[in-house]
């Protein structure tokens, strides 16, 4: 089976692209004839060598993937032959991703995709679906009639968290970096987008939310403390999930006067259970129209060096060329 693998860890043009063993399913595995794939920045650090993870050599690039079950393992119980499935957390800790024309996973990592939502629309929502979810619900526990601030609306995760906010009937501000960005955010549901390189977000922040806002999403490797403690609310919540290197000064003081909550975490980190349940709000929220996948580009899966580094070229060049996920199509 082609497919896109490393036999060691470096820059992207370590991608090599050609043929494979095709799996066979064990136990409580199934086969997945894929049908889209998407880039994520984990992908990059682990292709980088910057997480340091057991990986199979050769190893199989990519934690999504969306497509049809061709084939069950004897122990399978959810899933049949010709169920439309997608999933996440492939890739990590052990296991073989999802950069191939077929991929045996773990029922426990994969969910029904909805009728009448493409693979392409599953597979961009997959990771940043599941991560966007563990935070607003499971650690910020937003609730509907709540602001929230997302520091970033137009990228995967960013994009996400606007519409599952919505979703939840919270009233969101965030901010884009060019005015067709801003429409985008504006598009997905924010009630007041913000162009960062035009406007002074914080004066306008204020005017969104005088008392506050309730949850602050920060998206950025680097965040900045002080400004985020300042324009919470008492009892405010504050999600990171970026920036492994990052060191910056904490205002101690204002933080624990206010009451306020720091909340990090990685999706990998969390057990089946959440991420199914993260799982089954995405697909509810899909059925009824309430999510749009946020693509800024589909390639073939042949292209799979140079969608790495493009995503590299954004997440750490901070290049902005990217609005939204890279999909690939085996």
């Amino acid at each position: 089976m082609k497919s896109a693998y490393i036999k060691q860890t470096g820059p992207p043009e370590n991608i090599l692209y050609g043929d494979l063993p095709k799996p066979r399913p064990v136990d409580g595995q199934v086969l997945v004839k894929v049908e889209a794939v998407d880039v994520n920045p984990i992908d990059t650090y682990v292709r980088g060598g910057m997480v340091a993870m057991h990986l199979p050599i050769p190893y199989i690039i990519g934690c999504d993937l969306a497509g049809v079950v061709e084939e069950v393992g004897p122990k399978a119980k959810t899933y049949r032959p010709g169920d439309r499935v997608w999933g996440s957390n492939q890739g990590l800790l052990g296991r073989q991703g999802t950069f191939a024309q077929y991929a045996a996973v773990d029922e426990q990592w994969l969910y029904r995709t909805p009728q009448g939502v493409s693979s392409e629309t599953a597979v961009a929502l997959a990771l940043v679906g599941i991560t966007a979810h563990l935070g607003l619900v499971h650690d910020a526990k937003l609730t509907a009639g709540e602001t929230i601030f997302v520091n970033g609306g137009s990228g995967g995760v960013g994009s996400a968290v606007v519409q599952m906010s919505k979703a939840i009937g919270a009233r969101v501000a965030t901010t884009a970096g060019s005015p067709k960005k801003v429409d985008l955010c504006r598009e997905l549901g924010a009630d007041l987008a913000i162009n960062y390189k035009t406007e002074d977000v914080d004066a306008r922040i204020k005017e969104f939310a005088p008392q506050g806002v309730n949850v602050w999403w920060e998206t950025l490797r680097e965040p900045n403390f002080d400004r985020a403690v300042n324009l919470l609310a008492p009892r405010g919540r504050m999600i990171i999930m970026a920036g492994r290197e990052a060191r910056p000064p904490f205002p101690v003081g204002p933080f624990y006067v206010k009451g306020c909550s720091l909340h990090g975490f990685a999706m990998f980190n969390a057990t089946p259970a959440e991420q199914r349940s993260a799982a089954e709000d995405i697909n509810r929220w899909h059925a009824a129209g309430k999510l749009k996948a946020n693509i800024d580009r589909v390639l073939p899966l042949s292209e799979a060096a140079a969608a790495h580094r493009l995503q590299e070229e954004n997440t750490i060049g901070k290049s902005g060329t990217l609005s939204g996920k890279i999909v690939l199509k085996p």
